[in-house]
């Protein structure tokens, strides 16, 4: 008679199944503390041209650091992740998120803030990451729009806690810079709980990363990013050789690299997938509206933080305040974030896609035509608000379902890292503008800089509903072909 039953030690040992809602909870968790990592910031960053020495267009390096930074990072923790696992790499993204978070709150300069937030730029792996577990456990495309959903809300949430955490820290504190250790606070609760509920995917499509691509598109991006964000300033003036070194030079590193993706096996970023209509259309609009989504994270903030006593406009908020007034937008985001797909399937991807870069337009037009009013300027950042939660939802989702099953963390990375290119050319542009409107011996600029801002980024998201017009709901056939 044959023996059926497993051995003793076989069955102490065989792997128990994630509880579902335990995932749920750890994909929370490293969501939330990826928002408190990109939100903590913003209700101290008036302070920090006082405590740091810094103009509020310097601050704008602190964005374009962190964004370049995470265009370095995406693209390869998302490869790394579909080879080696997503829950491994996942393990060691949070570690590098919290060596960054750890230098952040040390940081009593601004060389070594910029340091930490580089560091801390490693965030941008954990979306791709967590969707190629959920991907893999998942029923279907509904079941993974429904994830991507409530990781966006987590995302918005944590962003909103990362505010009000920070905004009472410094508001009990007597110097600012205690607000610096709250988000290595949250990831570190986030790499506790997700190393032990987090489950392994089992699918390894084999392969290998494309370093030469990743350096040339990283070195490519940097250069423009230097050209456009110190363009216009003394010493590179527009037509000095620095800024038209950079400007042309990262230019053909950034060609170069097109070209040599086009040459490579397996290319860190298939520039082949661009050729298709709606994977363009996509990109694009995720370049529009993380241009005026990111490019205005610290200009909206300083502005807030502003007093018309002092400098003669701005309603002249604490930090504690500026963090409640941002509130309005977050949950406006997040609002219409969880009702995105819905819409979504009322209206069609493509209206949803529309809707939400035309609200996006009027709640920036909103903001430079009433900013003298602090209800109406909160009005019109939660009209901007709501198209961003559309945005959000709507560019992620179509773009991890235009790829294969293996390659879902390449391709919500890719649109991790147009996420970060678009945000991070806002950021450069907004610091540009601000350069422009700030006097010599002085750090903050005049009420233009901001009026202009806004301005821009309403015309940039017009150009966003114009294009994605161009959107073709595809065919069952045409899904993942």
């Amino acid at each position: 008679m044959t023996d059926t039953a497993a051995p003793p030690a076989a069955r102490r040992t065989a792997p128990r199944p994630t509880p579902a809602a335990a995932v749920l909870a750890s994909v929370i968790l490293v969501e939330l503390s990826s928002g408190i990592t990109q939100g903590f910031l913003s209700p101290v960053l008036r302070s920090l041209t006082d405590t740091l020495g810094v103009s509020a267009a310097d601050l704008n390096w602190i964005s374009i650091a962190n964004l370049l930074a995470s265009v370095a990072f995406t693209p390869v923790l998302s490869r790394m992740g579909d080879l080696h696992g997503h829950r491994r790499v996942l393990r060691w993204n949070l570690a590098i998120v919290l060596l960054g978070s750890l230098l952040v709150g040390v940081a009593r300069d601004f060389p070594t803030l910029l340091a930490g937030q580089i560091l801390q730029g490693a965030f941008a792996g954990f979306f791709p990451l967590l969707v190629g577990i959920l991907r893999n456990r998942s029923g279907g495309d509904a079941e993974s729009r429904r994830g991507i959903s409530v990781m966006v809300a987590a995302l918005v949430g944590g962003l909103a806690l990362g505010l009000v955490a920070s905004g009472l820290v410094a508001r009990s504190v007597d110097s600012p810079t205690a607000a610096l250790w709250v988000p290595a606070v949250a990831t570190s609760l986030a790499l506790a709980f997700g190393w032990r509920f987090l489950p392994e995917s089992d699918h390894r499509p084999g392969g290998s990363i494309d370093w030469a691509g990743g350096v040339l598109l990283c070195v490519g991006l940097v250069a423009v990013m230097l050209g456009l964000g110190l363009g216009g300033t003394p010493g590179w003036e527009w037509d000095s050789p620095r800024t038209l070194g950079c400007l042309i030079g990262g230019t053909a590193v950034t060609v170069a690299w097109v070209l040599v993706e086009l040459r490579t096996a397996e290319p860190m970023i298939d520039v082949r997938m661009f050729r298709r209509r709606n994977v363009a259309v996509v990109s694009l609009t995720t370049l529009t509206f993380t241009f005026c989504m990111l490019g205005l994270q610290v200009a909206n903030p300083v502005f807030l933080g502003t007093g018309t006593a002092r400098d003669g406009y701005g309603p002249g908020l604490d930090p504690f305040a500026i963090a409640l007034a941002m509130l309005p937008n977050l949950l406006a985001l997040a609002l219409a974030a969880l009702v995105a797909p819905a819409v979504g399937r009322l209206l069609s991807d493509r209206l949803t896609l529309v809707c939400g870069s035309l609200l996006m337009a009027g709640g920036y037009v909103l903001s430079a035509a009433l900013h003298a009013h602090l209800a109406a300027f909160l009005a019109g950042t939660a009209v901007a608000g709501l198209g961003t939660g559309f945005m959000q939802h709507s560019t992620r989702t179509l773009a991890v379902e235009s790829v294969p099953h293996d390659r879902t963390a390449v391709g919500s990375g890719i649109n991790e890292l147009l996420i970060n290119v678009g945000g991070s050319v806002g950021a450069a542009v907004v610091l540009t503008v601000f350069a422009g409107h700030t006097a010599a011996g002085r750090t903050l600029p005049d009420l233009g800089a901001y009026t202009t801002s806004w301005t821009l980024c309403a015309v940039v998201s017009v150009a966003g509903a114009a294009v994605a017009l161009l959107y073709r709901t595809p065919k069952p056939a045409e899904e993942h072909a």
